[in-house]
């Protein structure tokens, strides 16, 4: 079985597949194995199905396993050999004959050997000492290049001499090496086997199984090829495929695998294993690359895509037919991890350190013709062909290649994406498009050929391009059935054939031919008749022939069999095929291929050829001399300039003008965004899955997880540092050290797991302590755990993301909310992702609708910005590429085609680094050398320090992603830097992820006197501390990891960034290090517009004076009115061509400060570099700024927020405007802008002030990137959207289809997010990948955050605020604003011998409280401005009442404090936890409650009419209630009875009325009653209703009539007390027919206010009854507790009314000590409805309703009893309650606001009708202007005014006296008392002539009748004889401001004769 191959006789084959098919359905449990012919026949592309990797891979692994020593992880199957036939020899060493095969033994003998034949050396298991003879048949060998090896075998036993075995199988068996595997011959034959000196046979080279059978090694240490290693001593430690197997070397497959997949064409487990694909991380233990055994993953069913590969190993119970597969969408198309061929395993790989080509490419093996590679073919065309396999019939047949395979790169790219384009999108599915065909094959490949046409010479095809013109295509060919569902604009590419009739295959080569026929043979046909493999050898032969030198692309057509199509694209364009085959390397293949070229020399060659450009000789020689020459003059030169500038900063002399400290703050964009994060954080909250319980928090802890870059980390700690957020959130308790705030941020390195144990304990311990987990840089890592697990010895930081942040105890800890960060969440955006769409945030866009919503004094300049400054009609574009650096790196890369284009740009670019310095220190000769762009770069770079005083120069980015490369760029750039005696004028940086930054001694000591640093150790750890350091920073690493740049940064340089890595992820990332703010206001000397009113978008910028080139786009107005800038361009610097290529001439001056001359922005504008962002850009607190723009106000662009603050330096920064004018039509350019300008004599100055870092802060850096890249990223398509948006958004996923439409520009953020969510899969490797299927919603966690923002702007500030206010907002949660205000009219309390004196009863005594007067005076602080209500004890004078409060302030000035709620508080809507939720109805277990509604009337002859009154009863309420049986009719409320001693529940039914509160009312009672079982309805008006249902379903409402709609509280109160007395009655019925007498019924009910929130009682200790020593103290207790307290009271029901004190803080003993009163009780009191039966609540009342309640009751005779020991705190609410009354007019729209003398009018008279009840306009208008009617009353206290039956407030200047008319009632005696006026209000009859005449009053009081009409008030007039007394005019009658239909209230008012 092991050998057979596709050569063999089909019935050989059928029986094998047949036995394997079997095989595989017997070892799986749980699925069906594909069909045995389709497995049959899948030849090319499924080379390592079932035959290959299913069985003999597998097995050859398992073997190696065992070998290697490692543990297995399950034992493997032994191999069922064939039993050995009965009496045969089964000794080791002995074939079955009995003949010794061992070499020790027959090593003398002579061996007949047959001709063709050789001797080798096979390795038997059971004997590891030793090698077995056997003659094989060199044709099933490898040549010396370890190709062409025939499969199968054929091998003759030396032993017996038995000939003609054909099967390894069998021959292995005959030499009985006993296997327990699968034999395979490449396992087991390992040395040819040679005769020595002596004649004797020993062992000799390996053989060199390389790529024949396309299966490689998964040992580190690979096989050597001769053309590229020398021989290995076995001995070594590379000992490869040596005898013993060198202990670590067999590891299984390294990390470093992607796996192309058992079937071949499926290369995609993308990264499976590979966490280089998003880390770009190398590590020994990734060191290889296998791209053909995924079956040595011990567990790949939890990776992989299986697809089609036939059965899996034994050990595979999951093998799972459903993987994706080609259908699905299963390859990686968008770069990174591409396969470079289809089946070719890659067995030469480097060990550590030691190098072998990572990208040797070898081809497809596949029955049919052989194809060979002619040998010389990279040394003729200079790159090495690209062939994509396109089309295949019969599951294609794709040649087999032998020869020169290193030369060519086969990929199935092309062929994946014709499959995916063959799978209609079940977006249209869904729409019943299913009929619809997908594009024919034939289409297919000709609008490949069409693309391929139209391509320029200088663009490289792209897999997403191809696939929009495949959806384009068939979307036209099927317009009718799919118009209505059209998703995208059409897209501008070549007119695709009209699809009317369909290609067949005869017309498809005549077509394609005459597509190609007008590109000028840049694409090529090939047609041929019988296979592809005579196109493929048509095509090398032209390719040796030099035919097509000018074609980049070969189309192989073979239309032959079956009308069906083969075809295969060859890519043989020098540029185009260098960049694909080196785009199909992964990272970490692409870091080996470099180091290996570095570490052979090979690169060697380049400096050879360098060396002979210079006219001098080589470069070095130069140097040398040059060093020789000048070595004394310059150093002496060089120090005194230095000390120099020392020197005047010290002395005072002009400072730098960018030198000014400024405090943190927060910019208003990080707010706005930290209040976005917190209202998500808040809605989860809310939210009814309750998986978020804020209330239940205390505090706020954090740790915030880095990538492992040591300054990113640093960065990160200086960051938590200086924004204070240790403080705000409490956790600095001792000082703040440096080691206090490291334990806060976890750098997610080898080390980080102990650290994260530690906090994911820290969570467990304290549960009520929100835990913030943020992951920043969220994009890096995202490979699953899954692919670390699998390899136990790989490195420890794979996917340690996974392991750490989606761990079950993250996962399901409460008190842990994990918040991803990231500037590129395209990879957590996928139909997988665990982040909810409704928990993404998103940076806000900083414009909407034109207006500007957060200003700020720095504008924030991205990727979008970049792209725009390229466009016509701006000055010099800001993203540029060198086309003098492209074209000789293109040339030189024709010249070495076996070198890596990478080495080829870095060494290119070192050489102009190089050149450019020479010609700027003055070897002019060298500038022929460089391109433009590095000299101008060099340039300002050397001079730039001498612009300015203090020495302050640029930073040059030079972005090199390969380290080994970046440190040869440093060495070469240091080397050339020291010859040239440069060492002091700039520093030379390299900056690697895993160290920190190594900064010279004196560049340290300049840094610390420019940031006035005294720390003798302190060295620069973050790049923001190099603010003003002239440096090259060699930026190396496969990926930044979020480190900012400080704002003196001039120059990105990314001309050597991996144009390879086409997918959105890395572009943006590496563009994203430009990222910038420059400042956005008007300097001060343009004269009067400085009020950074910059953001107008329609105006012309006042920048455009500054130098083109280098324009800052500080003001928005430059980005969106491009016309506005015409102006000339003198300007030399590139100012014409986009490639940036001029004259150098201008750039040499020495005074030029920047590349386009000295004009560039010298205006002084702030730098403001930043505080502690993320956008960075300065040295965080020692940043300098000039403060000489406008408003001192202004917030400033940068996090956490810095204003300008003037200092010393701002003379001299007035000054430093604008300097040398070098060219008139600078003047002209500056004189076009909009703003006036300053005469110019008058700002020019010494050109030594001018700052460069000044000026950086104006203006974004230049960015230099590769040409390709450049294309990529400028050019848009129809919609405006850049073309690199559309690639593949990350290495780590993959598209769901290629059906899918384009995005679009307009989307906004949450729209792409929608977007990525909907059309992007993870790959197999990705850690959401086994998240949950597509469309289940619970797959979302619920406490997790994704806050996406463009990089440099800011997120590190935002969420560190984000932090400070969620602990604010915690705190807040757990405290409250209560009322605390001191009792007023404490001193006119009367001071009788009456006190209640026993103080300590608990409870009142009945016969002492009788004899207590009743306190009449109101001492609630919230009726401060109303009346004073007079009584016999009381002193009369009272003109000392302080001023009154503004009515309007009322609300706004009453005092409060912020109390901590307790265990027992009241709460609102807001506030969830475990305990509570079956109490609020929403407990998850349950359904919400269902209500009933129940009707309940009762006449009540006061209203004349029967009262309907409705209750919604939940049904877990139903028991407080009686229904009627059968029917179940509402018929009363329980009431228990007086008798009852129960502690288990509040005998008091509790009502509170309420309007406008249904989220802020505090009806939550469950903690205030501690649990105990209570009955509380909520009053609510008929409109309200179903809110406050929707909000308090388990509660039980009364619901008002309609026609108490427009009520006041009175009719609340009114009708709870009236329908409780109409309950008792009814209960007292019910329960007498049951034998209980009807007193024992309780009478009681409470009526609370909906904001009493936590009750209290004072303790006391008292020294003796009488003592007057007493101490007393506070607490908080249940609302059981005071309600069990007083209904405990003895005698309880003698009282009518009994209340509490209303807490506040400034309480003194004096109010404490009695321990009751007989006064007024408010806001909770408990009613006696029994004894008050003939007492009502006035129904009419809006305000005072208690007061006057209080005093009817008092009149009747009743007790009113306070409880002064017991307090209530009522909470501020600032919405609903009595403010809900907005007082407007009926007519008018606007609301005009009324003032209260408005409130009434005349009658008849044309007054504006108002929109409020009669009643509410009496009230307010005659508590704010009742002197109109009462003027002698005004301040007149011992002239009351009397009112009768009802107390009304009229205001705080006026007192008055209240008596009751009723017979019996209790007053206060009048006689002593003379009135200055008499109020009646609606006086019934109890009121006569006889009753008023009691009273006396002074003469001209004044009287006022209040009436319902104007009939009522003239009989009242007549009836009590009023004309008697007082006299009345006609115009002294007034009504309410109503309209008739809405019955005003009328007055008449009179005086008294």
């Amino acid at each position: 079985m092991g050998n057979s191959y596709a050569g063999q006789l089909k019935t050989t084959r059928f029986e094998e597949v047949l036995h394997s098919s079997i095989e595989a359905s017997l070892r799986s449990n749980s699925l069906v194995p594909r069909p045995v012919f389709s497995q049959l026949y899948l030849e090319a592309e499924q080379q390592l199905s079932a035959l290959e990797g299913g069985s003999r891979v597998d097995n050859e692994e398992e073997e190696e396993e065992g070998e290697g020593g490692l543990e297995p992880t399950c034992p493997p199957n032994p191999y069922q050999m064939h039993p050995p036939p009965e009496g045969c020899c089964t000794t080791d060493g002995f074939c079955q004959a009995g003949k010794d095969l061992r070499l020790v033994s027959i090593s003398n003998e002579p061996v007949e050997v047959p001709a063709g034949f050789l001797l080798v050396g096979a390795k038997s298991p059971s004997l590891p000492d030793h090698l077995l003879v056997c003659a094989v048949d060199k044709r099933f060998l490898p040549d010396d290049n370890g190709h062409n090896a025939l499969l199968g075998f054929s091998g003759n036993c030396v032993g017996c001499g038995k000939k003609g075995f054909c099967y390894f199988t069998e021959f292995s068996n005959h030499i009985n090496l006993k296997l327990t595997t699968q034999p395979k011959k490449q396992k087991h034959l390992k040395y040819y086997l040679v005769r020595n000196a002596q004649g004797a046979l020993t062992k000799g080279p390996l053989i060199c199984w390389r790529g024949s059978e396309f299966r490689g090694r998964p040992t580190t240490a690979g096989p050597c090829s001769s053309s590229l290693f020398p021989p290995l001593d076995s001995s070594g430690p590379l000992a490869a495929f040596s005898s013993e197997p060198t202990p670590g070397t067999n590891a299984s497959i390294p990390l470093g695998a992607p796996p192309a997949g058992p079937a071949c064409d499926h290369p995609s487990l993308a990264a499976a294993t590979s966490p280089a694909v998003s880390n770009g991380q190398d590590s020994p233990k990734r060191q290889q690359l296998v791209k053909n055994k995924l079956a040595a993953v011990p567990r790949p069913a939890a990776l992989g895509i299986f697809s089609n590969s036939g059965p899996p190993k034994k050990r595979h119970k999951g093998w799972s037919p459903e993987s994706p597969s080609a259908a699905d969408g299963g390859y990686p198309q968008g770069g990174g991890n591409r396969a470079k061929y289809e089946s070719s395993g890659l067995s030469c790989v480097p060990q550590v350190g030691l190098v072998g080509p990572a990208s040797v490419t070898l081809p497809v093996v596949a029955s049919g013709e052989p194809v060979s590679v002619p040998d010389n073919l990279l040394k003729i065309c200079k790159a090495k062909p690209v062939i994509f396999k396109g089309k295949s019939s019969s599951h294609g047949n794709f040649p087999y290649l032998c020869g020169n395979l290193n030369d060519v790169v086969v990929s199935p790219l092309l062929y994946a994406c014709y499959q995916n384009s063959q799978s209609i999108s079940r977006a249209y599915e869904q729409y019943g498009a299913s009929a619809i065909q997908p594009i024919s094959e034939e289409m297919q490949l000709l609008l490949t050929v069409y693309y391929l046409v139209q391509l320029a010479a200088d663009q490289v095809p792209l897999m997403e391009d191809l696939e929009q013109i495949f959806l384009r295509s068939w979307r036209e060919s099927h317009l009718t059935e799919i118009r209505q569902y059209q998703q995208a604009p059409p897209q501008p590419f070549p007119p695709a054939p009209s699809a009317v009739a369909p290609v067949t295959s005869a017309q498809l080569p005549w077509l394609a031919g005459l597509a190609a026929s007008s590109c000028n043979d840049s694409v090529h046909i090939i047609e041929c008749t019988y296979s592809l493999a005579e196109g493929l050898s048509e095509m090398f032969r032209l390719l040796i022939e030099g035919k097509l030198a000018k074609t980049n692309y070969v189309v192989i057509i073979c239309a032959c069999r079956n009308a069906a199509i083969d075809s295969c694209i060859a890519v043989t364009g020098k540029y185009q095929a260098r960049i694909l085959s080196e785009s199909l390397l992964t990272p970490a293949e692409y870091q080996k291929e470099v180091n290996y070229e570095l570490v052979t020399g090979k690169v060697d060659s380049l400096g050879a050829f360098f060396s002979t450009l210079c006219p001098e000789g080589d470069i070095d020689i130069l140097l040398d001399k040059f060093h020789q020459e000048n070595q004394g003059h310059i150093s002496s030169s060089l120090t005194a300039s230095v000390t120099k500038s020392a020197s005047l900063d010290v002395g005072g002399a002009p400072a730098c003008t960018s030198e000014c400290l400024e405090p943190h703050r927060i910019r208003p964009f990080q707010l706005a965004v930290a209040q976005k994060l917190l209202s998500h954080v808040c809605s989860i909250a809310d939210s009814s899955t309750q998986s978020l319980d804020l209330g239940s928090f205390e505090k706020v802890d954090f740790l915030i997880c880095i990538p492992p870059s040591e300054v990113t980390y640093q960065q990160t700690l200086f960051h938590v540092w200086h924004s204070g957020v240790l403080l705000e959130l409490g956790l600095d308790k001792e000082h703040m050290t440096k080691q206090r705030v490291e334990q806060y941020v976890l750098k997610l390195d080898a080390e980080a797991q102990t650290k994260f144990k530690s906090f994911l304990q820290n969570s467990f311990q304290n549960p009520h302590t929100l835990f913030v987990l943020i992951h920043d840089h969220a994009h890096w890592d995202l490979v699953s755990s899954a692919v670390h697990n699998l390899y136990s010895q790989s490195d420890p930081s794979v996917g340690l993301v996974d392991r750490l942040l989606n761990c079950r105890e993250v996962k399901e800890a409460p008190n842990i909310v994990t918040l991803h960060v990231t500037s590129f969440p395209y990879a957590l955006q996928t139909q997988h992702t665990l982040v909810s769409p409704y928990n993404e945030i998103h940076w806000p866009a900083s414009y909407s609708n034109g207006a500007d919503l957060y200003p700020e004094n720095k504008k924030y300049f991205g990727l979008s910005e970049f792209i725009e400054s390229t466009l016509s009609g701006h000055s010099l574009p800001l993203l540029r590429y060198d086309s003098s650096f492209e074209a000789m790196v293109t040339a030189l890369g024709k010249r070495f085609p076996r070198l890596h284009s990478a080495v080829i740009r870095t060494f290119v670019l070192v050489q102009h680094y190089a050149a450019a310095m020479m010609a700027v220190s003055g070897l002019s000769q060298m500038k022929n050398y460089t391109s433009v762009e590095t000299l101008e770069i060099t340039q300002n770079l050397i001079n730039s320090p001498k612009q300015c005083p203090c020495g302050h120069g640029l930073m040059v980015l030079l972005r090199v992603p390969c380290s080994p490369l970046a440190a040869v760029a440093y060495e070469r750039l240091a080397h050339v830097r020291a010859r040239l005696a440069l060492e002091q004028h700039f520093e030379i940086i390299l900056g690697n992820p895993s160290s920190g930054i190594t900064v010279g001694k004196h560049f340290v000591k300049q840094l610390k006197m420019w940031q006035k640093i005294e720390d003798a150790e302190w060295r620069p750890q973050t790049y923001l501390e190099l603010e003003g350091l002239p440096c090259i920073l060699i930026f190396s690493g496969m990926d930044p990891h979020g480190e900012s740049l400080p704002r003196s940064l001039r120059y990105c340089d990314l001309r050597l960034i991996n144009s390879s890595c086409l997918v959105r992820t890395a572009l943006e990332q590496e563009l994203g290090l430009a990222a910038y703010f420059v400042s956005n206001e008007v300097p001060l000397e343009k004269g009067p517009r400085n009020e950074g009113l910059e953001s107008d978008a329609e105006k012309p910028s006042s920048t455009d004076n500054e130098d083109e080139e280098l324009v800052t786009e500080g003001s928005t107005s430059e980005k969106r009115s491009p016309v506005k800038r015409e102006r000339p361009r003198s300007r030399d610097s590139a100012s014409s061509c986009r490639s940036s290529k001029a004259s150098s001439s201008a750039l040499c001056g020495e005074t030029s400060a920047q590349p386009g001359g000295p004009l560039q922005g010298e205006q002084t504008r702030s730098p403001q570099p930043c505080g502690p962002s993320e956008e960075g850009r300065g040295p965080g607190d020692k940043q300098r700024l000039r403060a000489s723009q406008g408003p001192p106000a202004v917030i400033s662009r940068h996090s956490p927020g810095l204003a300008p603050q003037p200092d010393s330096s701002l003379k001299t920064s007035q000054r430093s405007v604008q300097v040398s004018v070098t060219s008139s039509s600078q003047l002209s350019s500056s004189g076009s802008s909009s703003s006036p300008m300053v005469p110019a004599a008058g700002t020019l100055v010494l050109q030594a002030t001018q700052c460069s870092v000044t000026k950086a802060c104006q203006q974004p850096p230049v960015v230099f990137l590769p040409k390709l890249v450049y294309d990529m990223v400028t050019s848009t398509d129809s919609s405006g959207l850049p073309k690199a948006a559309s690639l593949l958004p990350s290495h780590s996923v993959m598209w769901a289809s290629s059906f899918r439409p384009l995005l679009s520009k307009t989307m906004t953020s949450t729209e792409q997010s929608l977007y990525y969510r909907q059309w992007t899969v993870p790959r197999p490797s990705h850690m959401d990948y086994g998240n949950r299927a597509e469309g289940r919603v619970d797959g979302f966690h619920p406490r997790r955050l994704l806050l996406s923002g463009p990089p440099q702007i800011g997120k590190t500030g935002a969420y560190l605020q984000f932090l400070s206010i969620l602990s604010r907002m915690l705190i807040r949660l757990t405290e409250v604003d209560v009322y605390d205000e001191e009792e007023i009219n404490i001193n006119l309390r009367e001071e009788s011998d009456w006190h209640y004196l026993q103080l300590s009863d608990p409870w009142p005594d009945l016969e002492l409280f009788k004899k207590l007067p009743f306190d009449y005076i109101i001492h609630d602080p919230k009726y401060e401005d109303a009346s004073l209500v007079c009584s016999h004890h009381q002193s009369i004078k009272r003109e000392d009442r302080g001023p009154s409060r503004k009515p309007d302030d009322l609300y706004v000035r009453r005092q409060t404090a912020r109390m901590r709620l307790s265990k027992y508080a009241a709460y609102n809507t807001y506030h969830h936890c475990e305990h509570c939720h079956q109490y609020m109805g929403f407990h998850p277990r349950y359904q919400l409650y269902e209500s009933t509604l129940h009707a309940f009337a009762f006449s009540y002859s006061m209203l004349g009419e029967e009262i309907q009154l409705h209750f919604i009863i939940p049904k877990s309420k139903e028991h407080h209630f009686v229904f009627s049986q059968p029917g179940g009719q509402l018929e009363s409320m329980r009431l228990p009875l007086v008798t009852d001693k129960s502690h288990e529940y509040i005998k008091s039914p509790t009502f509170t009325p309420t309007t406008g509160r249904h989220e802020h009312g505090l009806f939550n009672l469950y903690h205030a009653m501690d649990g105990a079982s209570h009955l509380h309805v909520l009053v609510v008006k008929e409109y309200e209703m179903p809110i406050y249902k929707k909000y308090w379903p388990n509660h039980i409402m009364l619901v008002l009539p309609s026609i108490f709609n427009s009520a006041g509280v009175g009719a609340a109160h009114f009708l709870i007390k009236e329908l409780s007395y109409h309950n008792l009655e009814l209960e007292r019925n019910r329960q007498e027919e049951l034998g209980i007498k009807p007193q024992d019924i309780w009478p009681f009910i409470v009526i609370s206010d909906d904001s009493c929130v936590m009750w209290n009682v004072v303790d006391i200790d008292g020294g003796g009854e009488r003592s007057r020593e007493f101490s007393w103290s506070e607490r908080n207790v249940s609302l059981k507790y005071i309600m069990q307290h007083i209904e405990a009271a003895p005698n309880i029901t003698h009282y009518a009314l009994i209340g509490m004190r209303k807490w506040s803080s400034k309480t003194g003993s004096r109010e404490v000590r009695a321990p009751f009163s007989r006064c007024h009780v408010h806001d909770f009191i408990v009613l006696n409805v029994d004894l008050t039966q003939n007492v009502q609540y006035n129904q009419n009342r809006f305000l005072c309703d208690d007061v006057d309640f209080n005093l009817r009751v008092h009149s009747a005779g009743l007790l009113l009893c306070r409880f002064n020991r017991f307090s209530v705190m009522k909470k501020q609410i600032a919405v609903g309650g009595h403010r809900s009354f907005h007082i407007t007019s009926k007519v008018s729209d606007n609301p005009v606001a009324i003032v209260p003398a408005q409130y009434i009018c005349a009658p008849d008279s044309k007054h504006t009708f108002l929109a409020a009840p009669a009643q509410l306009l009496l009230e307010k208008f005659l508590q704010h202007h009742s002197h109109r009617f009462f003027p002698l009353s005004l301040k007149n206290h011992g002239h009351p005014v009397l009112l009768v039956d009802c107390y009304l407030n009229l205001g705080s200047q006026i007192s008055v006296c209240y008596v009751s008319s009723r017979p019996h009632s209790l007053n206060i005696s009048c006689s002593d008392f003379m009135f200055s006026g008499l109020l009646l209000y609606l006086c019934d009859s109890f009121v006569g002539a006889s009753f008023l005449k009691k009273f006396h009053f002074l003469k001209g009081a004044t009287l006022c009748v209040i009436c319902q009409d104007r009939n009522s008030l003239r009989q009242t007039v007549v009836r009590l004889e009023l004309e008697d007394q007082w006299q009345f005019r006609l115009r002294d009658e007034f009504q309410t401001a109503n309209a008739k239909e809405d019955r005003p209230l009328f007055f008449l008012t009179g005086r008294h004769i």
